[in-house]
């Protein structure tokens, strides 16, 4: 399956956690407490992942790759899907991974963007006190 580097690219993002549901058989990405994106399958067992997505620009990737639906199991006006075994290029994949996570980051609060982890280049999260080692 391509794309095995999404779940590295994702934890690397500034502040990403990810749970995995066992019951949806799917792993989160979260900024602080927001989702901005799901990696599962659809109801015929296809992996796809689903992302936040700006939606002027959600629509345009739906007109460009057949790979790419509204978001399933999300409001299809905000999120966008992509089918993992499609061929979608790795760059537009990134980018709509850095999309989601910009626009989470744009709604938090001052406060939580402050609160948000700090990871070392290795993306291990640092304590205040190891932050003077980066």
């Amino acid at each position: 399956m391509p794309y095995l580097w999404m779940d590295e690219y994702f934890l690397g993002k500034p502040g990403t956690s990810s749970d995995y549901q066992p019951d949806w058989q799917a792993t989160r990405y979260f900024l602080a407490d927001k989702m901005y994106a799901m990696s599962c399958k659809d109801k015929y067992g296809k992996p796809i992942v689903t992302l936040k997505c700006d939606p002027f620009f959600a629509e345009i990737l739906r007109n460009q790759y057949k790979d790419i639906v509204p978001g399933y199991y999300m409001n299809k006006q905000h999120w966008n899907s992509m089918y993992l075994e499609g061929d979608v290029p790795d760059a537009v994949l990134k980018d709509m991974i850095d999309m989601a996570h910009r626009l989470v980051f744009g709604k938090l609060s001052k406060k939580a963007r402050e609160n948000l982890p700090v990871r070392n280049p290795a993306g291990e999260i640092l304590l205040e006190d190891d932050e003077e080692k980066i």
